[in-house]
């Protein structure tokens, strides 16, 4: 009689412990704030907002790296410069090759005639010079004119995406300073992971 009892009461154990397996656990639902989130959900709403960094940078910065702390007027050129980049139909990579350009070229200001100081008739973001070629004044100090105009060289350097920075640019640049665009290449990348969607 008593194994009887003992089976009995095991069983109906067994039951409950399987009930409550399948049918999950329960939750007192008035101490609950807020429905469960859906962590793959979230995950995939923050990467669809920046771009992949393997992307931007996708054989490490080269040498030391430097930085500057950018005005909102440097910012809008950083936004006309991915916008122009957008519209060439390029990605982000040409993004940060044409925005470290600009940094080391005029610190994203967009520069007129510099009287003494200036560089042969070299102006605008990417000192593009009228007498080489690039257009008039009043189109390189055009912020989407000269990323165009940098972008369509770019477009005819055979295998510019797999190169360094700094010699993509200095094949389209020809500049007496070949390796000092390497130096902008985090930052660069760093501008266009915050600003690509935005």
């Amino acid at each position: 009689m008593n194994t009887i009892i003992r089976k009995s009461v095991l069983g109906i154990a067994g039951l409950a412990f399987a009930g409550g397996v399948f049918a999950g656990p329960m939750t007192d639902t008035a101490h609950t704030s807020a429905p469960p989130v859906d962590a793959t959900a979230v995950a995939v709403a923050v990467q669809a907002d920046k771009p992949d960094t393997g992307k931007l940078i996708p054989h490490g910065v080269q040498g030391a790296q430097s930085h500057v702390d950018l005005s909102d007027e440097q910012i809008t050129n950083v936004k006309a410069i991915i916008a122009a980049t957008k519209k060439a139909g390029m990605d982000e990579r040409a993004a940060v090759v044409s925005i470290a350009t600009a940094l080391q070229e005029s610190k994203l200001e967009n520069l007129g005639h510099l009287g003494d100081r200036n560089d042969h008739d070299s102006q605008g973001l990417f000192q593009q010079r009228p007498s080489s070629g690039w257009g008039t004044v009043e189109q390189i100090t055009d912020p989407e004119y000269s990323t165009m105009a940098f972008l369509k060289g770019l477009k005819q350097v055979d295998g510019w995406q797999g190169m360094p920075l700094t010699k993509a640019a200095q094949t389209v640049q020809v500049s007496a300073y070949p390796d000092h665009y390497a130096q902008w290449e985090q930052q660069a990348a760093d501008l266009v992971a915050e600003h690509w969607n935005s």
